[in-house]
């Protein structure tokens, strides 16, 4: 498979174009690019801007994801993870952080916020049916395999 082409356009001066950490690194850093600092209560969101717009090729989404540094030190994660960005959006790249912490962390610019991970996608063919193939499950829901 080849590997997607990401364009990112620059839409502050102190954006930062993401980077992979390291040789095997999933995603790509994503960096607050913000005016002043934000300061997130516990139980507080906010979403947080890149300074950066981006296009993904098609058939291709970002996900953005939780830092594991940030979750583990200070309870801080992206609310509606992974937050996808499809490859028709052009505006600024937000992350959504909440603090799940009980104390409060403030959000610098410049600081690693998230990760984007880039993915293909696909879509479905959807048909509407009066009955659905069985399963062993059936209608079993939450809980329904075990623990």
């Amino acid at each position: 498979m080849t590997a997607p082409v990401l364009r990112f356009r620059m839409l502050r001066p102190d954006a930062v174009v993401p980077r992979y950490m390291t040789p095997g690194a999933a995603g790509l850093d994503l960096v607050a690019a913000i005016d002043l600092p934000v300061t997130l209560a516990p139980g507080a969101r906010a979403a947080i801007g890149t300074g950066l717009a981006v296009a993904i090729p098609d058939g291709w989404e970002g996900q953005v994801r939780p830092r594991s540094g940030l979750a583990r030190e200070h309870g801080i994660t992206v609310a509606n993870a992974p937050g996808t960005i499809d490859s028709d959006y052009r505006g600024e790249v937000a992350v959504l952080l909440i603090n799940l912490g009980d104390r409060a962390v403030v959000i610098e610019r410049g600081q690693r916020i998230a990760q984007l991970v880039i993915a293909p996608v696909a879509q479905a063919v959807i048909e509407v049916v009066s009955d659905l193939p069985a399963t062993s499950r059936g209608t079993g829901g939450f809980g329904s395999t075990g623990a």
